[in-house]
């Protein structure tokens, strides 16, 4: 690779790593380039899946700022660069490991901090934004028809209260009439 050629692909690998709010970093040992292209088509259209030259890389990442790589790039390596959400990238990346045990996810840096691969697998365990977006959303709203019933209680218990004492009031007034015509006649 000329030295020009070399200056561009560490732009071009810059310029992702500073596009992007998740990488992955994963060696691809023993994979073909069908079930790379595969993987790259499970990923989906926000996560860029490329395999890089560790010297390469190694450039990019110090350019972009990026120091969770330091020391994991050796050997066949690739990164997944995720401008979407990283929960469906994650997924993509564990569900696709499953299938093919020879890619193995080393680590990666997520909104600029360092994860580990423990860390992926319990990112691609959570439930996608959307999902996440809705059970809150429903959470909110429960918690809104309860705080209306709570401000409405009060006021049905004093409505029933005031209709029980018209009622004993209803009740009681003829039996009040009768009790001073009958205590003159004890006298």
């Amino acid at each position: 690779m000329a030295r020009a050629d070399k200056a561009a692909a560490v732009k071009e690998i810059t310029a992702l790593f500073n596009g992007s709010t998740a990488a992955v970093l994963t060696e691809y040992r023993g994979l073909t380039v069908a079930q790379l292209t595969e993987l790259r088509r499970s990923l989906g259209q926000e996560t860029t899946y490329a395999v890089l030259k560790n010297t390469l890389a190694t450039i990019a990442a110090k350019e972009a700022g990026v120091t969770a790589f330091e020391g994991q790039l050796s050997g066949p390596t690739a990164i997944a660069f995720v401008a979407g959400d990283p929960v469906e990238a994650a997924k993509g990346l564990r569900d696709f490991a499953k299938a093919n045990p020879q890619l193995v996810v080393k680590g990666g840096l997520l909104e600029g901090r360092a994860i580990s691969a423990a860390d992926v697998t319990a990112l691609a365990d959570l439930e996608s934004r959307e999902v996440l977006l809705a059970k809150v959303a429903g959470v909110l709203k429960a918690s809104q028809t309860k705080a209306a019933a709570l401000f409405q209680a009060p006021l049905s218990k004093t409505v029933r209260t005031v209709e029980a004492l018209r009622e004993k009031q209803a009740a009681g007034a003829p039996a009040a009439a009768e009790a001073p015509a009958e205590e003159p006649a004890d006298a």
